[in-house]
């Protein structure tokens, strides 16, 4: 008989639905029973895509003796951390602070008012690697929480204290300021770059968009060679490594060694909304078009594979599929051949370093090791004839591999992510002059705001018709951000309006003025043993991060001064975060890169679909131009001039598109000549 999961929309946690264990979801039910029986509390956080989750489901969950023995002694709570970011950042501290170490699954024991006494992350069903059993390991706490219940108590009051005080605690203001401050930083990133194989560090090896973004506008700024060279070492052994979905577009989470070959096979909506967004504007810094494929590829893959009816943007897709992880993603020589003529065949295998050995359990991930243009050579063919045979080969393989089984798909739609993903394809449709992208973000944008919203508040997660949780900073930080894009792309005023409105609702809900902090939680959400506030830009960005960038946006659009002295104050108390650990602040320190660069206020004033103002829109866009804000109109659009105060008082001239120009409080001469309007954004 399934257990109280089933009622809940996450597929993370209808996957343990039909488990043994007597599962609650996060809620004063659970809670409540845990204090009127008087036993501890088991919380057990994972997600959808986590292939650990599914090992200990497996082992563990699904064993009736080992849920026998957490239905007796424990009160057993299931967290879906994607729903949940509050309730996973407040109890990864303490594992983190427990243990120096992290992760997913997430396994804490904690008294029933919530402050944790034990924790860990996966633990395997016989005693392994330095680890108990995890029965043995459950025996053993309900033992102490029975009979040494003031060492557990103790333990739990250290933990909240811990908890408590990191939550609140200020950070030295910064000994550098300014320019000094960001060339510090980068300097710092440029000096972590893997220089053979790119990215950060050695295994595992995330691929860490934001910080690669503050080299890309490091060197924008400063003309810094090196910053670049790191850029585009990193984001083109990506994309030829088995990161990167060779057949279908889009990117793993993450490769477990250094050279970007074997990646945790699961895909994550935010990595590709980051990734596709890096890569464009590398395009546009470069204008090499190999950073252009693979930005189309991976928005590609979002609009076929990860894209509802309705607009929304799902979050997943896992590594596992007929409970092997990689399975639907990898090749023999022999499956290949089996496709493909000869010839076609040996040029795929060697394309993609197909071999009998294999490079993965004994198959092979694609990659492309080898220079395409020594392939062409090898093959007595030109590089541009090698790629349309590629591009033909590629479309066989792909069709063949759809009719494998799928792995597992998240189809919950997160109201942050989606915001991330919105501004790539609102970026996207203008750089790459795609429609089709912009109708994409036009749907998802409607749909969020339809489907997420409702007086005034947003919601966290849709599925099934219900949107459930209350929104999280990053939830209004997000969609804020994809919505300026958006007006940005299509110069729609509604949009500007809503992600105006939106910050509204985060400076009631989020801000404290007494700390100069924004929280992850509004201020009526329930209690829990700690109010959350996660600064730190990781996987995702944070919500304050972003909420800083998108009010220095709209403070430009809409003349907002207080929404910038509240964008400053938070560089400001963060300042030394950003010069101790530059590396954990990647986003916010592209806000202050932003706040710093005198951003160009570009109005544009023509009839949106003509010609002279596409031309004008076109020049804009075709150049890195991180530090700006795009306004336009019609020029019979005086609502939007009342509106927007870049908008006011510009004339068409000569009755053409013209486009204003300002920068530092000092504006340039109108043109109308998109020649000339590139000459401007250029100096």
């Amino acid at each position: 008989m399934a257990n109280r999961l089933a009622d809940e929309t996450s597929p993370y946690l209808l996957q343990h639905k039909d488990n043994p264990v007597d599962w609650y979801p996060w809620g004063e039910e659970a809670l409540s029973r845990a204090r009127e029986e008087d036993k501890p509390v088991l919380l057990s956080v994972g997600y959808s895509a986590c292939h650990w989750c599914h090992v200990m489901e497996r082992e563990s969950f699904e064993d009736a003796a080992t849920a026998g023995i957490m239905n007796e002694h424990f009160v057993n709570i299931k967290v879906d951390r994607e729903e949940r970011p509050d309730i996973d950042s407040i109890y990864m501290s303490a594992l983190q602070a427990m243990t120096r170490g992290g992760g997913w699954p997430m396994t804490v024991f904690m008294t029933p008012d919530g402050a944790p006494f034990y924790a860990g992350t996966y633990f395997p069903p016989v005693p392994s690697r330095g680890l108990p059993s995890f029965q043995q390991l459950l025996v053993s706490l309900a033992d102490a929480y029975e009979n040494r219940r003031e060492d557990v108590l103790q333990s739990a009051a250290s933990v909240r204290d811990y908890l408590q005080s990191s939550t609140g605690a200020a950070i030295p203001r910064a000994e550098t300021a300014g320019a000094e401050l960001l060339d510090a930083a980068a300097g710092s990133l440029v000096a972590q770059i893997d220089r053979r194989f790119g990215g950060f560090g050695g295994a595992p090896k995330f691929p860490q968009a934001m910080n690669l973004e503050v080299l890309l506008r490091h060197h924008h700024r400063t003309g810094d060679r090196s910053a670049l060279d790191g850029v585009e070492l990193t984001l083109r052994q990506m994309a030829n490594g088995g990161i990167y979905d060779q057949l279908g577009g889009g990117f793993a989470r993450y490769s477990v060694d250094e050279y970007w070959l074997v990646p945790h096979f699961e895909k994550m909506l935010y990595d590709n909304a980051l990734l596709s967004r890096l890569y464009l504007e590398t395009y546009q810094a470069t204008g090499d078009p190999f950073y252009r494929r693979i930005a189309e590829e991976t928005l590609d893959y979002v609009l076929c594979d990860m894209t509802s009816d309705e607009g929304g943007f799902y979050a997943a897709e896992d590594a596992d599929s007929e409970g092997v992880e990689g399975k639907f993603y990898v090749w023999t020589p022999d499956e290949i051949e089996a496709v493909l003529e000869p010839e076609d065949t040996k040029l795929a295998l060697r394309y993609w370093d197909v071999t009998e050995r294999g490079n993965f359990e004994g198959k092979n991930i694609l990659n492309v090791p080898r220079p395409p243009e020594a392939v062409a050579d090898e093959f007595g063919v030109s590089p541009q004839e090698l790629w349309e045979r590629i591009v033909r080969i590629r479309s066989r393989l792909l069709a063949e591999r759809e009719k494998r089984v799928r792995p597992g798909r998240d189809e919950k739609v997160l109201g942050s992510w989606n915001g991330l993903m919105l501004r790539s394809f609102a970026l996207a449709s203008r750089v790459l002059d795609r429609d089709d992208y912009r109708e994409a973000a036009e749907r998802n944008a409607a749909f969020l705001l339809e489907k997420l919203k409702s007086d005034g508040r947003l919601r966290r997660s849709y599925k099934d018709g219900r949107a459930r949780f209350n929104g999280y900073l990053e939830d209004y930080a997000m969609v804020a951000d994809g919505l300026v894009a958006l007006y940005e792309a299509t110069f729609e005023t509604r949009w500007l309006l809503e992600a105006d409105a939106l910050c509204e609702a985060i400076s009631e809900l989020f801000w404290d003025e007494g700390s100069k902090a924004f929280y992850d939680t509004p201020a009526d959400h329930e209690k829990l043993v700690t109010r959350p506030r996660d600064i730190y830009d990781n996987a995702a960005p944070s919500g304050t991060s972003v909420t800083v960038e998108v009010l220095l946006k709209l403070a430009l659009l809409l003349d907002r001064n207080d929404y910038r002295q509240r964008a400053e104050s938070v560089l400001e108390e963060l300042s030394g975060g950003l010069e101790k650990l530059p590396g954990a602040f990647g986003r916010l320190l592209c806000a202050l890169d932003f706040s710093l660069g005198q951003p160009r206020e570009i109005a544009l004033v023509g009839d949106p679909d003509a010609p002279d103002t596409q031309a004008l829109v076109s020049a804009i866009y075709a150049r890195y131009l991180p530090n700006k804000v795009v306004a336009g109109r019609a020029p019979d659009d005086e609502e939007a001039a009342g509106l927007i105060p870049l908008l006011a008082d510009r004339p068409m001239r000569d009755g053409r598109a013209t486009a204003y120009v300002c920068e530092g409080y000092a504006c340039k001469t109108p043109t109308t000549d998109p020649e000339e309007l590139a000459e401007q954004l250029a100096g």
